[in-house]
């Protein structure tokens, strides 16, 4: 019979072991809160986009209410529609044979009516090919002289600058591959042209921005009042990189940095002197300029909330704070569409004292928490309680500051487009190089300027550079 020692020693033993299992469980319940929480995530409460779920993500749910107004198009919006212009560029005239009631003829019979119908139809279109001859004259004295050729015609066989202008646009506006639009080219316009010729062309295109365009594009943002700033990474060499954007509703700026923080940033040339309202999400390297006044983006902010309220049901300072947030943005918008200033003084109140009242409560609940969900609701938390000013800067300046940062997420949106349908850049200069070109294409049609007419400036050697106010 064993000993009151030995029991001892044995009891010892199963409490480690007891305990060592207890720490495991807990250590398996944390990674497998965690696993759930990822599998959870969906654009509706995250940063994931909506692409990234397939083909079996379920309906969209969305917080907004609803607005009264009817689907589609509304009143005012100036649409697409084909309509007849009144002078077209040919008329073809047709006469009817004979009467439709009795079969007479009705040659010299008087008009009663004519019904206009207009077909939009493109010609053919060919290359269309220009020699210029170089006369070399021999002077009486001797010498010979050789005439001087056009701007830019420098080869013995080169492509023009519409030419080259549809190449970009095919291949920069467009997201062709270079194979892809050496075809198209091919097949449209009859021209043979390689995909070396493709790159050639737009590097030469985009090479002409890296001077007056691109300064005047960096004097702009950083003498705007408010400018949006966002990033994306962007696959270029086999590598990780990203792609940061500044951009007002005149101006888009894009370029391409190997890092994501402030060292990228900095190399934009804007935020560093940049004194005006700066929109832009929660990530830290942001903040590293204090010059600037920062607005968060509202949006990144619910569907931080969203994911809250379902990783811990219980936390009703989640659901307080979209409500929060949604009756603000309500306030915000009708006072903007009353031509307004400023919201009611009340509702402001209210919804800023609502607002701050479940942050706090989201503090007090999971301070403390050692599991990864409770530090991130507890961090979330205090962000809210430390930012109300940055987040709700929509509220106490509307209609000069806005809910959410969509403007930039529409500029870098093309970064992905571009990378989903052609994949990642082989080189970084590539990379530049597409970044410059979107900057200039974007901020054209912002200005109201056709891409197509802006690149054939562009490919003449004259980039269209917008003026600065």
């Amino acid at each position: 019979m064993p000993s009151i020692v030995e029991l001892l020693e044995r009891l010892v033993a199963l409490e480690k072991a007891v305990a060592e299992r207890d720490a495991r469980i807990a250590v398996l319940e944390a990674e497998n809160a965690e696993l759930r929480r990822r599998l959870g995530q969906s654009p509706r409460n995250s940063n994931m986009p909506p692409s990234a779920q397939g083909l079996d993500k379920p309906a969209p749910k969305s917080l907004r209410g609803r607005s009264g107004r009817r689907s589609g198009g509304q009143d005012g919006h100036p649409g697409r529609t084909l309509r007849q212009v009144e002078s077209p560029d040919e008329t073809v005239v047709h006469e009817p044979v004979a009467c439709g009631g009795c079969g007479g003829g009705l040659a010299g019979a008087p008009l009663a009516a004519v019904t206009r119908r207009q077909v939009f139809e493109i010609p053919s279109v060919v290359a269309r090919v220009t020699e210029h001859r170089l006369n070399i004259r021999r002077c009486g004295c001797g010498a010979v002289t050789c005439a001087d050729g056009p701007a830019g015609v420098d080869a013995p066989v080169q492509y023009g600058p519409r030419l080259a202008a549809i190449v970009v646009y095919l291949l920069v506006a467009q997201f062709g591959a270079q194979k892809r639009v050496a075809q198209a080219v091919g097949d449209l316009f009859g021209v043979p042209i390689s995909q070396g010729s493709v790159a050639a062309l737009t590097a030469r295109a985009a090479r002409r921005l890296e001077g007056d365009f691109l300064a005047a594009i960096r004097t702009a943002l950083t003498a705007a009042p408010l400018v949006h700033f966002d990033e994306t990474g962007f696959r270029v060499a086999g590598k990780l990189h990203w792609v940061h954007s500044a951009s007002t509703g005149k101006y888009s700026l894009l370029y391409v940095h190997p890092k994501r923080g402030r060292d990228a940033i900095d190399a934009g040339g804007v935020l560093p002197a940049f004194t005006g309202i700066a929109v832009h999400d929660a990530w830290a390297p942001y903040d590293c300029y204090p010059q600037a006044t920062h607005a968060l983006c509202c949006a990144h902010l619910l569907r931080e909330l969203v994911a809250a309220a379902e990783l811990d049901p219980s936390a009703t300072w989640a659901a307080q704070g979209i409500d929060a947030l949604l009756a603000l943005k309500k306030a915000t918008d009708d006072a903007v569409a009353a031509g307004h200033d400023r919201i009611d003084p009340e509702i402001l109140a209210a919804g800023v004292a609502s607002f701050r009242h479940a942050a706090l409560v989201g503090v007090k609940d999971h301070t403390g928490q050692t599991t990864a969900i409770g530090k991130k609701l507890a961090a979330l938390a205090r962000r809210m309680t430390e930012r109300i000013d940055d987040y709700l800067r929509f509220a106490h300046q509307p209609g000069h500051c806005p809910f959410d940062n969509n403007a930039a997420e529409r500029e870098v949106r093309m970064v992905k487009i571009r990378q989903k349908i052609s994949g990642a850049m082989r080189t970084l200069t590539g990379a530049e190089q597409f970044c410059h070109l979107r900057s200039y294409l974007a901020t054209a049609a912002k200005h109201g300027i056709n891409l197509y007419d802006a690149l054939v400036q562009l490919t003449s050697g004259r980039p269209w550079i917008p003026a600065i106010n």
